[in-house]
């Protein structure tokens, strides 16, 4: 893996080490943080290299408290194998899920494990004046707060919403700028910041810890105030030539539909994304439509959320649920089109919308029983999310894990 000059490897031995230890060591941490619990015998297999050269790079990488023995294996007979792994509290990993109108900020140790309690702040790219300064802040207050300075620190990923160029870095929808926001935030943090799309980080974080875990063709629905699609294909998360594929809510289902931000008509995002449910809403409420959301917005309209609309939906309010009905309607339609194009054998819905699964779905299912071909239909599995508004997170975790174990 190449590294900046100015943000050498976290796990590199001090200089007075030779090239070729460094490496060892390397290799053998990548090895127990992608294994787990490992042996002598389990690293020499794997790395290839004599047991004495590998017992040698252990015992220096517990001194520098990097890896401890965590238990003992089973023998034949003989003496039983101690067992090694890293020492999960020797780095940590920050993930932040930068969304349109919240940030979600989460530390996890080395173990994969949450260090840290999900921070979540109700401002976002379309509240804050200067977001970069913001993050950098909270950053800060977070690693302080946890008492955990900065170079233990792998890495920082970051989930982003827009197109983002993958040969320049360069965001062309949000925090445009000359320099690739990563650059902009590493240098602003102090921490080597990766930044990746939000929908293709959802698939990351279904891939590594989610329902995507083992299968090798996926979809991955991310329906929120926006709605994305990225493709684990063959194993695979593809992002297409420029980094931009998935832009399945700007696909055309209504020529005479209400305008897109994009600057269409008729885009699934005008009938099933969170901003669409929450303008519909509005409108509604407007014209004297009896509803428990009127006491929430009639007056101001960015008190309404899509999560007070889940919530009145769940608790019964009639207008929520038309409106989540007509997007899983528009959704179904979509997807119809989706099954047809990958033969996927997983569709998974995350995001926001996730949440009214028990009455997004039935529109879903329905639409498709009208919309595809039976025989590719059945192949096709629909669920949704385990890790709900988690897969972000959890998929910026595995972004910075894979920058740094690859």
């Amino acid at each position: 893996m190449t590294v900046n000059k100015s943000y050498s490897h976290p796990f590199e031995p001090s200089s007075n080490n030779s090239l070729r230890q460094a490496r060892i060591k390397q290799q053998l941490i990548n090895r127990l943080y992608k294994d787990g619990q490992l042996s002598i015998h389990d690293l020499c297999q794997t790395v290839k290299l004599s047991a004495p050269t590998i017992a040698k790079a252990i015992e220096e990488l517990i001194e520098q408290q990097l890896v401890i023995k965590s238990g003992t294996g089973s023998s034949s007979g003989g003496r039983r194998p101690g067992l090694y792994s890293i020492n999960p509290f020797s780095r940590y990993v920050l993930a932040i899920d930068l969304e349109r109108s919240f940030i979600r900020m989460g530390l996890f140790d080395c173990a994969n494990n949450p260090a840290s309690k999900i921070s979540e702040f109700s401002e976002g790219l379309d509240t804050l004046p200067d977001v970069f300064n913001f993050i950098t802040e909270k950053v800060d207050e977070l690693l302080k707060n946890n008492k955990i300075s900065k170079n233990k620190v792998l890495g920082i990923g970051v989930s982003l919403p827009g197109l983002i160029d993958i040969h320049t870095g360069l965001s062309h929808t949000y925090l445009i700028d000359k320099k690739p926001v990563s650059e902009n935030l590493t240098e602003l943090t102090g921490i080597k910041t990766y930044i990746e799309h939000d929908t293709k980080l959802m698939a990351w974080g279904e891939q590594a810890f989610g329902l995507a875990k083992g299968h090798n063709n996926v979809l991955c629905l991310n329906v929120g105030s926006g709605i994305g699609l990225s493709m684990i294909l063959n194993g695979t998360i593809y992002k297409g030539h420029s980094g931009y594929s998935g832009e399945f809510g700007h696909i055309q289902i209504d020529n005479n539909g209400d305008p897109c931000h994009c600057g269409k008509h008729g885009c699934i995002e005008t009938k099933a994304a969170g901003k669409s449910l929450i303008y519909k809403a509005n409108q509604q409420i407007l014209t004297g439509r009896k509803t428990i959301l009127k006491a929430t917005s009639a007056i101001n309209q960015n008190k309404l959320t899509t999560s007070l609309i889940i919530d009145a939906a769940k608790a019964g309010d009639q207008l929520s649920i038309e409106l989540i009905n007509q997007a899983g309607e528009a959704l179904g339609r979509g997807i119809a089109v989706l099954i047809h194009l990958f033969n996927p054998e997983l569709i998974i819905i995350g995001g926001e919308l996730s949440r009214a699964a028990d009455l997004l779905i039935n529109p879903i299912e329905k639409n498709l029983e009208v919309h595809t071909i039976d025989r590719i239909r059945k192949d096709t599995k629909i669920l949704v999310s385990h890790l709900g508004e988690d897969a972000r997170i959890m998929g910026s975790l595995a972004l910075v894990m894979n920058k740094i174990f690859s």
